[in-house]
């Protein structure tokens, strides 16, 4: 999937206030326009990004360093350690990473959470849901993305699922154990949090359509200025950021509302994925990759709200697995509607699109489109009507 589809605005936002110096895993391609200057070295590997930092240090005097990517999470929390620079302690940064670090800690300082057995064989994944009862969840205790996440409703379906999550979960760094969790039957939103020296601040709060059952893929968001969840959310998502320990930076925390309670799903210590830090940004006018930026510097964020309204994004996808041969939305509509802010598509005629189980919802993924309004319903129902000016075929493989 292209990067720059879903990380460019990040990118763009912190380069039109700071000099950027970057550390990728290839050579860059479309962020050459942000970059100051760059380095190739890959951020999993210790050694290599401590060395590149290094040599970036050496030519810039470097006021801080982040990362919005998942899995670089810890590797760069310790070169900023390195470097003398602010960032959340990479002990904490582990914590987020394994889940099932994270619910003890969640259970440690009475944050509600769902109950979580962690297992490394079918038998106790077997044995563990029996006690927890079902319907159960099975997840990879480090990944992102709902990759490897499976509900399971019966002890038949469960070897199935074991194999599913295991798979992914196979692939950790901090953890290689799959979860299996109470199933939490309300509807999931994020939270998403700016912390600065160890206090935080709530600046939106996002409403999810999560489907593709047994599978928790994430179908649309919408941010809205004005929701009265904010209220509700806010207490518990500062109570488990605090948990873990994360002192710094720009978080999005998962919750469920169940008999109108929040409970923890996760803590992603990062600005979130799917455009919804751009969703925040149109709905309140914070900026949450530059208030990263300015943490990751040292520097009090301003999160003053200069906008209240509503954003939606609707991700797109096929309803089968196959050859996609045409996608496009139509151009009339497009160019009479102001409320339509943007729609991306990555994926071109001729390309396989794979649905789970055989591949995770990013191989399947077609692109996105963005909707604004006074109000979450507005903005909604601007999405869904989009939504229906979209035309995409696919071949049945």
């Amino acid at each position: 999937m292209e990067a720059h589809a879903y990380r460019g605005t990040c990118l763009a936002n912190v380069a039109a206030v700071y000099d950027v110096v970057l550390i990728s895993g290839a050579e860059p391609t479309w962020e050459k326009e942000f970059l100051l200057d760059y380095a190739v070295a890959d951020p999993t590997d210790q050694a290599a990004l401590a060395a590149a930092g290094r040599a970036l240090a050496e030519r810039y005097e470097l006021a801080g360093v982040l990362t919005w990517t998942e899995w670089y999470l810890v590797p760069v929390a310790r070169l900023a350690r390195q470097l003398g620079l602010p960032t959340t302690a990479p002990e904490a940064l582990q914590g987020c990473r394994n889940k099932h670090t994270s619910r003890t800690l969640f259970a440690r300082h009475g944050v509600p959470s769902a109950i979580s057995v962690g297992v490394r064989a079918e038998r106790e994944a077997a044995d563990a849901a029996a006690l927890i009862g079902y319907p159960v969840v099975l997840k990879p205790a480090a990944h992102a993305a709902s990759m490897g996440v499976i509900r399971v409703d019966t002890a038949n379906e469960l070897p199935a699922a074991y194999a599913f999550a295991a798979q992914t979960a196979g692939h950790g760094v901090e953890s290689t154990q799959v979860l299996v969790e109470e199933y939490l039957d309300g509807a999931e939103v994020s939270v998403e949090c700016v912390t600065y020296q160890g206090q935080t601040t709530v600046v939106a709060v996002t409403r999810k359509t999560v489907g593709l059952a047994p599978f928790f893929e994430e179908l649309a968001h919408v941010v809205d200025a004005n929701d009265p969840l904010l209220a509700d959310v806010a207490p518990v998502a500062v109570a488990a950021l605090d948990a873990v320990g994360v002192t710094d930076g720009v978080s999005h925390v998962e919750i469920r509302i169940v008999d109108g309670r929040p409970h923890l799903i996760e803590v992603n210590a990062r600005i979130a994925g799917d455009m919804i830090g751009h969703l925040v940004h149109l709905a309140t006018g914070v900026d949450l990759a530059h208030t990263a930026a300015d943490i990751a510097c040292g520097t009090l964020p301003d999160l003053t709200p200069t906008r209240s309204q509503a954003a939606a994004i609707r991700l797109i996808y096929p309803a089968y697995s196959g050859t996609l041969t045409e996608r496009c939305l139509d151009a009339e509509f497009t160019d009479s509607t102001d409320w339509l802010e943007r729609v991306h598509f990555h994926r071109d005629a001729g390309d396989k699109l794979v649905l789970p189980p055989n591949s995770d919802m990013f191989s399947a993924r077609i692109g996105y489109l963005i909707t604004t309004g006074p109000s979450a319903e507005v903005a909604k129902n601007r999405s869904t009507q989009a939504y229906r000016h979209l035309s995409v075929q696919v071949t049945p493989v």
